[in-house]
């Protein structure tokens, strides 16, 4: 897969609209996000190591910190950076949402200056934690998360198996 058919199939995903699957739940657009705590969601803290996309991918999430936990994500093909994200899961108002930002090698964003992609909080049950789009999925040192993709109006689940690591 080269770089431009990753970055191709990640801006499909970001323009997606709802998947069938079960384990990847969606809220309509004009939805609010879920009510929930940013302390809940504490057994995401941590460094992974894994596959997804075809490549290698690396996640790190930092311990909460004044009602929001940021993570940053890279994703390699062949030992070379393809991309990165900085990610924030926030809580406002009692409401959860993921919000992430994408970067080429060269630091250039995806998103605008002021935009960010929002993955608005539907609920979590144990350690499993589901946003329109996404679900983080956690057991023992492993976690898998599923992300909703559409490609030519076919829908998909890509899914990310991670190992955790110690820094």
């Amino acid at each position: 897969m080269t770089n431009k058919s990753c970055i191709l199939l990640l801006i499909i995903f970001l323009n997606s609209i709802q998947s069938n699957a079960q384990e990847v739940l969606h809220l309509d657009t004009d939805q609010p996000a879920g009510n929930g705590s940013i302390q809940d969601l504490d057994w995401i803290v941590g460094y992974w190591t894994g596959t997804g996309l075809g490549g290698e991918c690396d996640e790190l999430w930092l311990p909460a910190m004044d009602n929001s936990m940021v993570g940053t994500f890279r994703f390699a093909m062949d030992g070379k950076l393809v991309f990165a994200e900085y990610m924030n899961m926030v809580e406002e108002e009692g409401k959860l949402s993921l919000k992430i930002k994408h970067f080429n090698r060269d630091l250039t964003a995806w998103e605008e200056k002021e935009k960010w992609t929002v993955f608005k909080f539907i609920k979590s049950e144990g350690q499993t934690a589901y946003f329109s789009g996404i679900t983080f999925h956690r057991e023992g040192d492993e976690m898998v998360l599923k992300l909703a993709l559409t490609s030519d109006g076919v829908k998909t689940i890509e899914e990310f198996r991670y190992k955790k690591r110690i820094l």
